[in-house]
């Protein structure tokens, strides 16, 4: 597979050490297709590791309300990202392990990225990334 084509934005991602830790472990459950996994060891590869308090403000991680525009329909979505155990359907979160938050993680406001979704290889920009309160 030519990983080359993966990346969209050159910007290398930012995790926490826990996050990149919970995505390496992710990627061992064999939980992602071939394309997702190959773009995620990628991703991680460049990966710049920081404490969470040193996180920026704009950065996709858990706890952060995230709208992102798919770039072919132009329809904008709104995700409230948190833990895996504490997503919910009736609070409307989404867990950071689902496809669209492993997508999105470590990229900040402003990042095109792209990720194999049920109905194929999607292009997304982040609009906005915000605290949860």
């Amino acid at each position: 597979m030519n990983t080359t084509s993966l990346k969209i934005d050159n910007t290398p991602i930012i995790l926490s050490t826990g996050i990149f830790d919970l995505l390496k472990d992710h990627i061992r459950r064999r939980k992602l297709s071939r394309f997702n996994e190959e773009k995620l060891k990628l991703e991680l590869r460049y990966a710049r590791q920081v404490l969470r308090k040193e996180l920026p403000e704009e950065v996709v991680t858990v706890n952060r309300r995230v709208r992102v525009k798919e770039l072919e329909s132009g329809k904008e979505f709104t995700y409230k990202l948190v833990a895996p155990g504490k997503a919910r359907d009736k609070h409307k979160t989404l867990s950071i392990l689902s496809p669209i938050g492993v997508a999105m993680l470590g990229y900040m406001k402003g990042a095109k990225l792209q990720w194999e979704m049920s109905d194929g290889i999607k292009a997304y920009q982040i609009e906005e990334v915000t605290e949860l309160n």
